[in-house]
């Protein structure tokens, strides 16, 4: 199933789930919604500690009205989860990339934390501030942590898992490289595009063989797979939990393939005016636009 949230009529952002056909956003907790739906939390951060694949199972057998059902181009899709705990970033996790910037894998997953405060959802603009310098964009696949993950074994790893989420790690390059470290560079406001919705595990059947594309203005500018990860998602899960305490709604980024902006000549830096686009099948389209922050 495909969940989302969207903005209702009153301003408030509501939890639904797209129809099998993709053209309507079904609010999940309508009015006119089963009592059990109605009886869920507000939010789908909540929705994701609580067994979201057996919730999209009982949703996916239930009736609603068409008075519960929208057309989703009259919807402002937010991001799925608008505020999650946290986001774990996976950097030097693809071997093309590594390859690209003639670099050794490292010998253990390489982590970072981004601020749940730096997601913003579909169609919301990365913004730049003059003094963050140059900045690029980092497609990746985003796991979704459904259980509390505290030293897990790899085998038991995706156990753990909720679903998946389109994510853009927008980094701020000068930052990271003038602190030889992630914390200014991966945590400015708007730095996390994400959505448009998160699929549960059935509708990613191998997550370790996603292709991955991003382009800049309409031009190409990474094209990878997941197949290619240095750290696959059982690995990412087992290492993070032994440095933290993972959370259900907290993401996983799993990292970026070859083609930031730096890579290319001359280098492909976002600029106020730029538009994003991030696919990967059978998670959506992620479209982000990039303007100036006074």
């Amino acid at each position: 199933m495909r969940f989302v949230t969207f903005q209702a009529e009153d301003g408030q952002l509501r939890p639904g789930f797209l129809s099998e056909d993709g053209r309507e956003v079904v609010d999940a907790r309508h009015a006119d919604a089963p009592e059990w739906a109605r009886r869920l939390p507000a939010t789908l951060l909540e929705w994701t500690g609580m067994d979201l694949p057996a919730i999209a199972a009982r949703l996916a057998r239930s009736v609603y009205p068409q008075a519960a059902r929208i057309p989703v181009d009259a919807v402002r899709l937010a991001a799925p989860l608008p505020r999650p705990g946290k986001v774990v970033g996976a950097a030097f996790n693809f071997h093309d990339a590594l390859r690209e910037r003639k670099m050794e894998p490292p010998a253990e997953p390489v982590l970072f934390i981004k601020s749940g405060h730096t997601v913003i959802g579909p169609g919301e603009p990365v913004r730049l501030h003059p003094e963050v310098g140059n900045v690029t964009y980092e497609a990746e696949l985003g796991v979704v942590i459904g259980r509390t993950a505290l030293r897990v074994a790899r085998e038991d790893a995706m156990r753990h898992v909720a679903g998946y989420v389109i994510v853009n790690d927008v980094s701020a390059t000068d930052m990271v490289k003038a602190d030889k470290g992630f914390v200014r560079g991966k945590n400015q406001p708007t730095f996390c595009p994400l959505g448009p919705w998160l699929v549960t595990p059935d509708e990613l059947p191998n997550p370790h063989a996603t292709p991955i594309t991003l382009l800049l203005d309409g031009v190409l500018r990474q094209q990878g797979t997941t197949a290619d990860l240095v750290f696959d998602i059982p690995d990412l899960i087992s290492h993070a939990s032994r440095q933290m305490p993972l959370d259900p709604g907290d993401i996983i980024a799993t990292g970026t393939p070859a083609g930031v902006a730096v890579s290319h000549d001359p280098p492909a830096w976002l600029r106020p005016g730029a538009h994003m686009r991030v696919e990967l099948p059978g998670l959506g389209f992620l479209d982000t636009p990039v303007i100036k922050d006074c």
